[in-house]
């Protein structure tokens, strides 16, 4: 009977959250067209939980494009696999006078598999359908109905799309049949939008209405710290063939080891043998992982299935060793069991991965947060964190995927947030020498070291894996500020051990120097001068957040031509800011011009007000990077 009253209540319920409206552009109010792509119309979602083992979720999104940019924002697609059925999906086209052109039937959308070059995730599929616009605004409207006997994974919601997209109507709802499958739900960035909350009879809606537009701004905190959301976690749940009550961190890591990961760590005896003969002869703890590791590295490859695709229970170990291939789960788990072979302890670790930084959320535990999965070895009370989905990476190196953001760490008495390794201001290090010899032309000819250390590291190390063609672009765009600049020779070397990678370029450039009269003119800093002066905001509305820093250590030697003598260096410089610091000095040596530069960038979050003091810094620091020499022919 209890069931029963709720899905009366919920169909009248679905009737008013699915009324028509007008869907031509003249109905879009004025203040939400202004510095839009797309406008989303309706954008609404109702969860469902009708049982321990069995949700059903309904999903509409009206949105209105206005431009080609917009174009990204459709979402017509809809994930699924064995535990997951689409009841419905339909989509329907209209013009900007809101008159309906095309109908898109769920026999109409493609069906593909979410995964390739793997058969062990077969079942994930995405049912989606690609409308190519004839001509602009026109609108959109996506459909689908979802059941599963995983409740689990209730979905969490946005209320913002993206930047440069307003927001006519947002609506979340959520009701249970039963006061025991009620959920806990976290409210993100509330408070500065006009997001309204409705108690049900068994839930909760939320709804939010005219969001204009944000524009987006450099240096800005992730957009999980701006935006209005919510995040809902189930506390009674079925995820999977298993049951759960989770109340916190610790009971979701429990629950994952004694289910979603129990078993799933053995070996065939043969590959256990083989790895205990692989660490033959080490004893410390860190080699053994590093050899693991390192075998993972060689004798796997990584296949991308996210999370929520794939689910939250990895392929066995086993078949990740038949197969010699695997999803972050599958490689992240197959490395730990090859680890505890080895007699090296280790934890699997669920992560929000992304070059922007995401934390879990401490006060709620929900298996919706993370995207990826990798491990922890814990080792003289610190962690060692490795990415076992990376071929090329060295041990212990995350870079700037997973690094400095809380995760959650399943270690045998629970789970446990934990922070990854930090790389912060010095440790990312860049430090570069060089010499060239500029002639009477104004032509030089030179060599280059650049050594990188951190996160600079990371995002120099790959170009020993570029073609010829590929690094000679890379330089040309590098060094962009050295016209008719020819690539002559490179060397790398990429020390694992120390995580420093070294360069070694030879190169040349025609006319670098401006010749007038018996005087060259040139630019003193040529060989590390990016002049990247971040973008002017009249009106700045969002903090500035510097999320690494780093530091760059260079150092030139000019050898001018025995007939020309210095007539004019510039003014050697320190600034001193919050943000950083910055020096550049000039010594004259015999025939050669001595340059020393140094920038500190810190890390940090600051307010928006600081951001043009931040700015004037950076601008200051392009003027001094610019700034030239003039030699005079010796009369």
């Amino acid at each position: 009977m209890r069931i029963l009253t709720f899905l009366l209540a919920f169909l009248s319920f679905s009737f008013l959250f699915s009324q028509e409206s007008d869907l031509s552009m003249s109905s879009i109010n004025q203040d939400l067209l202004e510095g839009a792509n797309a406008v989303v119309r309706n954008h609404q979602m109702h969860v469902r939980l009708i049982s321990l083992r069995d949700m059903e979720v309904d999903y509409e999104r009206t949105i209105t494009v206005l431009n080609e940019n917009g174009n990204i924002h459709t979402n017509l697609f809809v994930s699924y696999n064995n535990g997951i059925h689409v009841k419905n999906a339909y989509a329907e086209v209209y013009n900007k006078s809101g008159e309906l052109i095309k109908k898109i039937k769920k026999k109409d959308f493609l069906d593909v598999s979410a995964v390739d070059g793997g058969t062990l995730y077969s079942d994930s599929r995405v049912l989606y359908t690609g409308y190519l616009p004839v001509e602009y605004p026109y609108t959109i409207k996506f459909q689908y109905q979802i059941k599963t006997d995983n409740t689990g994974t209730v979905p969490s919601w946005s209320f913002v799309d993206n930047f440069l997209v307003s927001t006519e109507t947002s609506t979340y709802a959520i009701e249970y049949a039963d006061p025991s499958l009620k959920p806990s739900i976290l409210e993100k960035n509330l408070d500065n939008f006009p997001v309204n909350v409705s108690k049900l009879e068994n839930g909760i809606s939320y709804k939010a209405k005219n969001i204009k537009a944000f524009k987006d701004e450099s240096l800005r905190p992730s957009g999980h710290k701006i935006f209005p959301q919510l995040v809902v976690s189930p506390i009674n749940f079925h995820y999977e063939g298993y049951n759960a009550y989770i109340n916190n961190w610790t009971d979701l890591g429990n629950w994952m080891n004694n289910n979603l990961l129990k078993d799933q760590d053995e070996l065939d005896p043969s590959t256990i043998a083989k790895i205990k003969n692989l660490v033959q002869g080490y004893d410390d703890v860190l080699e053994k992982a590093k050899k693991v590791y390192e075998y993972v590295q060689q004798n796997t490859r990584y296949i991308s299935v996210q999370i929520g695709i794939g689910g939250l229970k990895p392929i066995s170990a086993i078949e990740v060793d038949r197969l010699k291939y695997g999803d972050c789960k599958g490689l992240a788990n197959y490395t730990k069991a090859l680890l505890s072979a080895a007699g090296v302890r280790s934890y699997y670790v669920h992560v929000e991965a992304g070059s922007e930084k995401v934390d879990f959320e401490p006060d709620i535990a929900s298996l919706s947060q993370g995207n990826h999965v990798i491990l922890a070895i814990p080792h003289d009370g610190n962690y060692y964190w490795i990415d076992c989905t990376s071929q090329v990476h060295p041990f212990g190196f995350l870079g700037d995927f997973t690094d400095d953001r809380t995760v959650l760490v399943m270690k045998p008495d629970g789970g446990e947030i934990a922070r990854t390794v930090s790389y912060i201001n010095e440790e990312n290090l860049q430090r570069t020498t060089g010499h060239f010899q500029l002639n009477e032309q104004g032509d030089f000819y030179g060599n280059v070291q650049i050594e990188t250390k951190g996160i600079q590291y990371d995002q120099h190390f790959g170009l020993q894996r570029s073609s010829k063609t590929d690094i000679e672009k890379y330089y040309k765009h590098y060094w962009s500020n050295i016209d008719n600049l020819t690539i002559e020779q490179f060397e790398f070397n990429n020390d694992k051990e120390k995580v420093i990678f070294k360069e070694k370029v030879i190169l040349n450039s025609v006319k670098y120097a401006s010749k007038s009269d018996n005087r060259l003119v040139f630019v003193a800093n040529a060989l590390n001068n990016p002049q990247n002066v971040p973008r002017r905001y009249r009106n700045r509305k969002f903090p500035l957040e510097i999320s690494r820093g780093y530091l760059d250590e260079d150092e030139f030697k000019i050898s001018i031509p025995e007939n020309y003598k210095i007539e004019s260096l510039p003014n050697s410089i320190d600034l001193d800011t919050k943000f950083g610091s910055y020096s550049l000095g000039f010594e004259s040596v015999g025939g050669e011009i001595l340059v020393k530069r140094r920038i500190l960038i810190k890390k940090g979050t600051y307010l928006s007000s600081d951001y043009n003091a931040y700015r004037s810094f950076k601008r200051n620091v392009s003027k001094m990077d610019n700034s030239k020499i003039v030699i005079i022919k010796k009369s």
